[in-house]
């Protein structure tokens, strides 16, 4: 990787060493690669497993099936309460002496800083590339669904936290697992709540650190030049360490700076390049409809466009995986409900809006390569759609960026840094409280798991670990497959804390603050 080209600038015993330095580094990466390769593989295959005959893996179903039943078992609830959903987010209703450690907005903003990350910007463009414009129709109507599941999990998480003398608070699905099927004497919580932890605290060492720091690393040794990775590492670990070392508070003092800042950055830039392009825009909404219920020449027509749009969707968002519910159970509140309303904000904002944005800078621009007798997209030899440069993933987000301003990818670059360490701060907390739940309260299990998360970092940012990160992503979604379980048993007790909200809301019980 960065190491090899780094020795062409050196000669002599320097030189030497350096090479046989990377030459060691190479090594030890194959050597982690192939033992994990051998060992995890049949996890990784089973959680991102086909159903036989098609493209369309079992875990997205579990998703997508279950945003569905949430979304009709409330009845459409995150199109019912928007606007007060907002108004919470303001504050309209904060009581600054309810328990808890973070405001209504901070939680909102570390969560978002924990999903919207180089998804939003690779991961799109790989869903466009495969699935066609279409895809984009089915990712929002995804994302919509997904609202529904993240304002079931917040909304237990705040229920069945812990809350401790000194103020602080635990909570998640390892809470609300534990405490939620003893109350309705249900058995297995306290095993599902174990087998999430354990996922989680892989996941956050995976998928949620190594590799958003090695894809920042690549970011920036594309725009300064190649430099080793460990580099990167130390000044990531040190700048992460500096933020979560102060606690949840602390992240949310941060995120709720970095996350609009992020976002406007990226929104911003993505409508100005639409807008120069605004006289294609009948034609790429009718590219998106078109490919949504049509064959477009793509790989698997309008199924394969639904695949890449679900699963863009709930890799992207979350929303059913339980993370989320662990930032939102240290907001300042007495009513469980409001934060679910809050969280059903994230999904509308990470997909809807992000992935959305990206996937239509790509289309208005024409990056896609159609042939002008069919009106058909061209494919490659590996079945993914033609591109005008050939790249593909964040490349590819990257060259529909520079087609509007040569120096577009640099903003690109900044915010995919950006991403990067704020998904990485998030995570942190989720890794904390699974480990913390695992090995108990106290400083001195919070400083190691903290120290361990940022040497991660290091590592991450300096080796290629494939087959870690493919593991990492496997326990992320196996968070899911544990959590959504615990959401079936427990959705009746969340029912009944929307309907008794509601009703104080609408007698007027429940007032404004300001």
């Amino acid at each position: 990787m960065a190491f090899t080209t780094e020795t062409r600038a050196l000669s002599g015993a320097a030189g030497l060493a350096i090479f046989a330095n990377a030459a060691q580094a190479q090594t030890l990466d194959d050597t982690i690669n192939g033992l994990f390769a051998s060992s995890t593989g049949w996890f990784v295959n089973f959680i991102f497993a086909p159903f036989p005959g098609t493209s369309f893996p079992w875990i997205v179903a579990w998703l997508v099936i279950a945003a569905t039943i949430f979304t009709l078992y409330f009845g459409f609830i995150q199109f019912r309460v928007i606007r007060h959903s907002i108004q919470l987010v303001k504050g309209d209703y904060s009581d600054p002496n309810d328990a808890g450690e973070v405001s209504h907005f901070q939680a909102l903003a570390t969560a978002l800083s924990g999903t919207v990350g180089l998804g939003n910007i690779a991961g799109v463009a790989v869903a466009v590339g495969i699935g066609g414009p279409g895809a984009t129709f089915w990712m929002i109507l995804a994302g919509l669904l997904g609202m529904a599941s993240k304002f079931t999990e917040c909304t237990l998480g705040v229920k069945y936290r812990n809350e401790y003398p000194d103020g602080t608070v635990s909570g998640g699905p390892m809470y609300y697992m534990t405490k939620g099927f003893a109350e309705r004497g249900m058995p297995g919580g306290k095993v599902l709540a174990v087998l999430f932890a354990i996922f989680c605290i892989l996941g956050s060492f995976g998928g949620g650190n190594m590799f958003q720091a090695n894809q920042a690393h690549q970011q920036l040794a594309g725009i300064l030049g190649d430099y080793p990775g460990w580099i990167t590492g130390v000044i990531f670990a040190a700048i992460v360490f500096a933020v979560i070392v102060g606690g949840i508070k602390s992240i949310a003092q941060v995120t709720e700076k970095i996350v609009p800042f992020m976002g406007i950055l990226y929104v911003g830039s993505a409508l100005i390049i639409i807008l120069m392009n605004i006289h294609n825009v009948g034609w790429a909404f009718g590219q998106i409809f078109a490919g949504a219920f049509t064959s477009t020449g793509i790989a698997g027509g309008a199924v394969g466009a639904l695949i890449q749009g679900f699963k863009r969707a709930a890799f992207s968002n979350e929303a059913g995986v339980g993370s989320a519910a662990i930032a939102h159970s240290a907001v300042r509140t007495k009513e469980p409900i409001t934060e679910g309303f809050v969280s059903l904000l994230e999904p509308f904002i990470d997909t809807v809006v992000i992935c959305t944005m990206t996937a239509l800078v790509i289309i208005f621009t024409q990056q896609l390569v159609i042939d002008p007798e069919t009106g058909m997209y061209l494919l490659n030899d590996n079945g993914t759609i033609q591109t005008v440069t050939g790249a593909t993933g964040v490349g590819l987000t990257s060259a529909a960026f520079a087609a509007a301003f040569s120096w577009f990818p640099y903003v690109l670059g900044l915010a995919v840094i950006l991403f990067a360490f704020s998904t990485m701060i998030s995570w942190s907390y989720y890794g904390l409280k699974a480990w913390t739940y695992l090995f108990g309260e106290g400083k001195t299990q919070e400083l190691s798991f903290k120290l361990l998360f940022c040497f991660f970092v290091i590592i991450g940012a300096a080796a290629s670990l494939g087959p870690v990160i493919d593991f990492s992503d496997a326990a992320i979604f196996a968070m899911a497959v544990v959590n959504i379980i615990g959401l079936y048993v427990l959705m009746p007790i969340v029912k009944a804390e929307v309907q008794s909200y509601l009703g104080r809301l609408a007698s007027g019980e429940i007032r404004k603050f300001k």
